[in-house]
């Protein structure tokens, strides 16, 4: 788990999410908050609980989005991100 909020701080920090989804319901949750949320069930040894890290995935989420669109130019498909 530490290696985790690790990865979020390093990801995450100090970056600015301007029109992320940073007001995204736990139950609203994409493709890629849930693939997140399973490899954090599966990785996690059973200690790391989604729900309450649900910030922290925002965070790494937000800025996998925002690198993928800036290496591709392109917007990640809806499929993908709400």
């Amino acid at each position: 788990m530490d290696k985790l909020s690790g990865l979020a701080s390093k990801l995450g920090g100090g970056s600015s999410s301007s029109g992320s989804n940073t007001n995204q319901a736990a139950g609203n949750e994409d493709y890629l908050d849930k693939g997140l949320d399973s490899v954090e069930k599966k990785y996690g040894g059973g200690k790391v609980d989604p729900a309450k890290m649900r910030s922290t995935n925002e965070k790494i989420t937000d800025t996998v989005r925002e690198k993928f669109e800036g290496a591709t130019g392109k917007n990640v498909p809806d499929k993908f991100s709400n």
